[in-house]
């Protein structure tokens, strides 16, 4: 029997996914489950698995968009599954070897003319020579098409010097396409940029009392829950309260109508193998700091391994994206559209600022908040941040109730 495989719709809103790697060869014997393929929509990379097990033939190439619901593959369910180990293919090697040597004598006289090649392309032309000369060149920069490869007046004219001085370096390039993931990625950051009044507006945080919590109750909160306690879970817990405060940053625009959300779905930048990938912590205002950093790690893990699911990718109110991670200083992120706002973090380095009148070397991460004004006027989008950086200096008092132990569940 010949199975038809068809492309299963990932989301309501994909009509189409494209072949990123075939896991099999043509002809190839597959086990029913067994993945054969990494497809990519335009949210995420899915593994393709085999309805059944048999003979595969592959019906599109990698590289093809191809449609929901379109055949890419046949299955012969009936054909045998074929005896482990392979010896029979030893023998066709060893019967190619005599051909492949027959061959090996008429190379030896081809050198002898290669002398002639190359005096030839060093004796350019007079008229050439000139030519060659004025434009700074050396006879060995180009291969001329006389006679016996004689560089005529022609070639020299159609010469193009190099820029630069010559380093011998390799000068390739390659072109590859763009998966899907990426050109949809790169389309919506356009749209955000074209469609969207987006302002940036910066601050800085002092990470002291956060590295003193850390470096407290880390260790207590890694063998009680098998979790790492990082930055994620502070700034999360950080931003669903500023986003209480300010619920302009966590409303978007429809239309003629703005839209709010009584709940906080928090978007997190993560890279995963394939590019840029955004997995939603969903209602993380309920969340502790363990459950914070908990679903934190569980998406991560799934993006990275490619098993994350459209699901688990849309939706979100607001956006964290920590550049920090790759030793950003400090930038501009760009909204992740319909949402209004995004929140970047950035690496934490030793500066001078004033503490109680006095100058002191602290640990400082500056912070930025990309908004639409045309949702989010200066007065939210300001207080926003500060209200993040007011949590994120004083997290005993502001995101623990002044009970760090209760918080983390120890």
């Amino acid at each position: 029997m010949i199975l038809e495989m068809k492309v299963p719709s990932p989301g309501e809103s994909i009509k189409e996914v494209e072949i990123a790697t075939w896991l099999v060869q043509d002809g190839d014997y597959v086990e029913k489950d067994q993945a054969i393929a990494e497809v990519d929509s335009d949210k995420a990379t899915l593994e393709l698995p085999a309805e059944a097990s048999g003979i595969i033939t592959l019906k599109a190439s990698e590289g093809d968009a191809v449609a929901v619901g379109a055949v890419v593959c046949l299955i012969d369910t009936a054909a045998a599954k074929p005896a482990s180990g392979a010896p029979a293919a030893a023998p066709a090697k060893e019967e190619a070897k005599p051909v492949a040597e027959a061959p090996k004598a008429a190379p030896a006289s081809a050198p002898a003319p290669a002398p002639a090649a190359t005096y030839a392309a060093q004796t350019p032309s007079p008229a050439a020579r000139k030519i060659l000369e004025e434009k700074n060149m050396q006879p060995s920069d180009i291969v001329g098409t006389g006679k016996g490869g004689r560089i005529t007046k022609e070639d020299a004219i159609n010469a193009v010097p190099s820029m630069g001085t010559p380093t011998g370096g390799n000068r390739g390039s390659e072109r590859t396409k763009l998966s899907m993931l990426r050109r949809k990625v790169a389309e919506r950051l356009v749209s955000a940029k074209n469609e969207t009044a987006m302002l940036t507006t910066f601050n800085e945080v002092d990470m002291t009392n956060i590295y003193a919590l850390r470096d407290q109750y880390k260790d207590e909160f890694k063998n009680k829950h098998g979790l790492g306690l990082g930055f994620m879970s502070f700034f999360t817990k950080a931003v669903t309260r500023a986003l209480q405060l300010y619920p302009d940053v966590n409303s978007m625009i429809d239309g003629q109508e703005k839209v709010s959300f009584d709940f906080c779905d928090i978007s997190v930048a993560v890279s995963g193998p394939k590019g840029l990938m955004v997995p939603v912590v969903r209602n993380a205002e309920t969340l502790s700091f363990r459950g914070v950093e908990a679903e934190i790690k569980r998406l991560a893990i799934r993006a990275r391994d490619g098993q994350i699911t459209v699901d688990e990718m849309t939706g979100g109110t607001f956006t964290i994206s920590n550049g920090g991670v790759f030793g950003s200083m400090l930038s501009t992120p760009i909204i992740n559209p319909p949402q209004s706002g995004i929140l970047g973090m950035h690496n934490v380095v030793d500066r001078p600022i004033v503490r109680n009148g006095q100058i002191v070397i602290a640990p400082v991460m500056y912070v930025a908040l990309s908004y639409d004004h045309r949702i989010i006027d200066g007065r939210e989008s300001v207080g926003f941040l500060v209200a993040v950086k007011e949590a994120l200096e004083n997290p005993v008092e502001i995101l623990m109730n002044n009970n760090p132990k209760k918080a983390l569940e120890l």
